[in-house]
């Protein structure tokens, strides 16, 4: 018996064919899950974010308070203090200095960026800088004594410039930079490994001492090249090497902290944390005292400008005023392997409480967490 056709001349109880826009949704739902979207927004959040946060960093360099040791006859030395720190935007901040000696050790030290040598008698004064801390910041020093008094020559000397081989002294801030990525992506590649989440402490223990293997490699290779590569950084061979391992652990630890707490969107945080905020605020294209406030703030407690620190200054000013540097990337790395273990620690006790798997143990044995 022939089936009546519908009102639309097909059967009944036979679909209707597509329209245009149907199919079009349809192959949309096929090529992009939601989760895909999600992901591909969080993506797009993060490179804005890039932009913003190189561009405020870089779009305008500006002097605030750079330190600058002062030598002058006793009955002149307060009022050219004085003079310094009443400069229109306060770009520097002028301290005392007893003679030239100290000054320039103070420069040498990195007590302070410069050291301004005031000779009454004379045609000029003397301003000693160490631009292997930053060409950048010492051009941007002789620009502000230029325009603080035109009338009055300065002479430059420079006491300590960068090795031939170093350019403008950023050997240093590429090499922390390629250390700290290294780090994260490590964690990143040992989440493949059953999941961002290991099941027990074991695991724990047994992926952190793979990153620390890892790291150790990776400062010895990064000291191989800035050092007998490229010549850039040169007679720190083993200060360097585990300056690098700690960069890299540190980041790595960091990274595995963040993918415990948060699975796989801990790895778009180390993004966030490693290359949108660290790198524009390390210090290497400009130092900190040429940053605008958050990225001045904020760069010296991140382990880019932590490592760029005592990198920058075992090769070129004999490790001094590092203490802060080592504290930051040790509290990063001993932070990143006690987050780890305290989480996946808390997250055990529940299972052992009651005899069965906890979530975290049954998704650490597959692909994902």
């Amino acid at each position: 018996m022939a089936e009546t056709p519908g009102p639309d001349g097909r059967p009944p109880g036979r679909p209707p064919a597509a329209t245009p826009l149907g199919r079009f949704r349809s192959e949309v739902r096929g090529a992009i899950t939601p989760r895909a979207g999600l992901i591909m927004l969080g993506v797009l959040v993060i490179e804005l974010a890039f932009v913003v946060s190189y561009i405020g960093a870089f779009h305008s360099p500006t002097p605030d308070r750079i330190p600058v040791a002062v030598v002058a006859p006793a009955a002149e030395q307060g009022a050219e203090i004085d003079k310094l720190n009443s400069i229109p935007g306060e770009p520097l901040e002028g301290r005392p200095a007893d003679s030239a000696a100290q000054a320039r050790a103070m420069v040498l030290e990195r007590e302070v960026d410069a050291a301004l040598l005031v000779a009454p008698q004379e045609r000029g004064d003397r301003l000693l800088v160490a631009s292997a801390g930053g060409p950048s910041g010492v051009q941007t020093l002789e620009l502000v004594f230029q325009k603080a008094d035109p009338s009055r020559p300065l002479q430059v000397t420079d006491l300590r410039p960068p090795n031939e081989a170093d350019g403008r002294g950023l050997a240093s801030f590429y090499l922390a930079v390629g250390l700290v990525v290294g780090g994260y992506l490590a964690s990143a590649a040992a989440s493949a490994s059953y999941g961002a989440r290991p099941p027990d402490l074991h695991r724990v223990v047994i992926r952190l001492g793979a990153l620390a293997v890892l790291s150790v490699l990776s400062g010895l290779g990064g000291a191989i090249i800035v050092d007998q590569v490229f010549d850039a950084l040169t007679g720190h061979f083993a200060a360097i090497w585990w300056i690098g391992a700690l960069t890299t652990f540190a980041a790595a630890a960091a990274g595995m902290a963040f993918q415990v707490l948060l699975g796989p969107v801990g790895i778009a945080l180390s993004v966030v944390i490693f290359v949108v905020l660290g790198n524009p605020s390390a210090g290497g294209v400009y130092p900190a005292a040429l940053l605008p406030p958050f990225w001045r703030d904020v760069g010296p407690a991140l382990p880019n400008g932590a490592s760029v620190t005592l990198l920058r200054n075992y090769a070129y000013f004999g490790g001094h005023h590092t203490a802060t540097a080592w504290w930051v990337l040790s509290a990063w790395a001993v932070g990143g392997v006690l987050v780890s273990a305290l989480v996946v620690g808390f997250r055990r006790r529940p299972a052992a409480a009651d005899g069965r798997p906890s979530p975290a143990a049954a998704g650490g044995t597959g692909a994902t967490a």
